[in-house]
């Protein structure tokens, strides 16, 4: 009877995680309105879908036409609003910027998205920049931590000229065998943006960088993901966290000398 009591708890526990994960894996923030950007060069731009959703996108103009334009996708627990601090600075370093947001995110807050809304997203993004004149080879591809996936996916189906990923992760499934060791999250996620199955068929020359102090995501995973691209160079963050990688200089390198770095790369 224990056993069967044990087994039928074990079974609900995995009907909860089964349904509760995508709000635990998308916390997505909810916005009443875009805020006020303090750009002239900054676009606001909704891009349509065929089943009447829009994904919402803000675009920094390139300064030259000769210029590179980085598509940004940004992690799991902010919006696209969120990442107008490295478009400036990537903006002031000579790049255009495009930060994409999640359909369920931000403006256009809603149910958590499937991992082929995501990437739906980044497929709008590239063909929005395809309609503004931007030639393949002047586009880019940036992701952070759960957006790594994106840009993986996106790099491997032959969008951008280079790639940086900021704290990838190897799989969304293995981070859930990380936190729920317990369960068979194989069977219970959908979700996989599976990136280092992915790694080896992706030609971009990229730029991987992560915080050996990473408490979400671990280095081991972006080592692994380095290590499985044809043409990555890892850059390490010797006392780098996950949420302050782009904002501190107690790591090293610091944040001025990574954005240098990243914009150097971006724009060959």
């Amino acid at each position: 009877m224990v056993v069967g009591i044990a087994l039928a708890s074990y079974l609900a526990l995995c009907v909860v995680a089964r349904l509760a994960y995508p709000r635990v894996l998308f916390p997505a923030p909810r916005l009443d309105g875009a805020p006020v950007i303090d750009d002239l060069s900054a676009q606001l731009v909704q891009l349509a879908h065929a089943d009447g959703s829009h994904t919402a996108a803000l675009h920094f103009v390139a300064p030259r036409p000769e210029s590179r334009t980085v598509v940004v996708f940004h992690g799991n627990g902010e919006t696209m609003f969120d990442n107008v601090g490295h478009a400036l600075e990537l903006k002031r370093r000579g790049l255009g910027v495009l930060l994409v947001e999640y359909r369920g995110y931000g403006t256009t807050h809603g149910s958590p998205p499937s991992e082929d809304m995501l990437y739906e997203d980044g497929e709008a993004a590239v063909a929005h920049l395809a309609r503004e004149q931007v030639p393949p080879e002047r586009i880019a591809l940036w992701g952070w931590s759960l957006g790594s996936g994106v840009a993986a996916e996106m790099a491997r189906r032959g969008h951008g000229a280079r790639l940086v990923l900021l704290a990838p992760f190897t799989s969304i499934t293995d981070m859930g065998r990380r936190f729920a060791p317990i369960l068979p999250v194989s069977l219970l996620m959908a979700h996989r943006l599976d990136t280092l199955s992915k790694a080896p068929s992706i030609e971009q020359p990229t730029l991987v960088v992560h915080g050996d102090a990473d408490e979400l995501i671990p280095f081991s995973m972006g080592e692994a993901v380095a290590s499985a691209l044809p043409h990555a160079k890892l850059v390490r963050v010797a006392g780098g966290h996950h949420a302050d990688l782009l904002y501190s200089e107690t790591g090293r390198p610091g944040a001025r000398e990574l954005y240098d770095l990243l914009a150097d790369h971006l724009a060959r």
